[in-house]
């Protein structure tokens, strides 16, 4: 009997799997944390960690977001008490955005939880399978 997946070429069945890996990383946070954040905000959240001090306008440069919904993202960031925005000195134009102490918990806690959930797609499909997925995913495709 054929699965779902089994008729999918390789940019589909990567799409699927990638969907349901958010999906499953948003689930776990939710279900351990108060504090409610889409896959959108993860993504935002992972560029400020990566930079720690930097601009919103780099932040919108660099996901695959609208720039209209990442500065949505990034206000509702901010109500939630997971980034702080400053207006940076001797310009008026940008601003800075910075990870609160909070939001540096909440990026290291759901980072944790992907480690877990590795651990786990690990113990299913087997470690070495898993380190050569990732090896295939790091390499240059040439695209």
């Amino acid at each position: 009997m054929k699965t779902d997946t089994e008729y999918l070429d390789i940019v589909d069945l990567i799409s699927e799997r990638h969907l349901l890996l958010r999906k499953h990383t948003e689930n776990l946070w939710n279900e351990n944390s108060d504090i409610y954040l889409s896959n959108s905000e993860w993504v935002i959240l992972s560029k400020v960690y990566e930079k720690q001090k930097t601009t919103i306008s780099y932040v919108t440069k660099h996901v695959d977001i609208t720039r209209q919904a990442t500065h949505k993202f990034i206000k509702r960031l901010d109500e939630k008490g997971l980034v702080e925005i400053k207006q940076l000195e001797n310009n008026k134009k940008q601003k800075s955005i910075e990870l609160t102490t909070l939001g540096k918990e909440c990026y290291e806690k759901n980072e944790a939880l992907k480690a877990i959930l590795e651990k786990e797609i690990a113990n299913k499909v087997g470690k070495e399978k898993l380190i050569q997925l990732k090896e295939i995913l790091e390499m240059d495709w040439g695209l």
